[in-house]
């Protein structure tokens, strides 16, 4: 539970734990490590530029969005993911919901009921009214 290896190598820190018998009901916003064993009814949501790392265990319950630079799940989410760093679904993830990462790891027996997104992707879409030329690049469409 509490000093989980990260792929990095460091130790990932709790700072703040919600235990299995708290629910919590409204958004809440935080920094550091936070380790959710309760219930969430809003949006969990990092500090803007502050390191932060949300794990959501195995008997742990989110339902609504979650911002964070690392988000690591291994119980239930509904609602979307918003990963700037790394998203964890470990094998008893069960998110329902859109996921928007940089970096994905999913484990065996993770369920996903939504989509993968990754963060260039959609700013590599063209605008309407725009073409992709060589090497993705995005062509303004000539009236001519």
């Amino acid at each position: 539970m509490f000093g989980n290896k990260s792929n990095r190598g460091d130790q990932t820190v709790v700072d703040t734990l919600i235990g299995p018998q708290v629910v919590i009901r409204g958004d809440l916003v935080f920094s550091g490590g936070l380790y959710i064993e309760g219930r969430i009814h809003g949006k969990v949501i990092a500090e803007d530029g502050s390191p932060a790392i949300v794990t959501l265990a195995e008997q742990g319950r989110i339902e609504g969005e979650v911002r964070a630079p690392v988000v690591i799940i291994n119980g239930q989410l509904d609602g979307d993911v918003h990963a700037t760093e790394r998203v964890e679904l470990a094998a008893k993830a069960r998110v329902q919901g859109n996921v928007h990462y940089q970096v994905v790891e999913m484990s065996a027996g993770a369920q996903l009921t939504g989509r993968l997104i990754h963060a260039t992707a959609a700013a590599a879409l063209p605008a309407p009214g725009e073409e992709i030329g060589p090497r993705g690049v995005a062509l303004a469409a000539v009236n001519g």
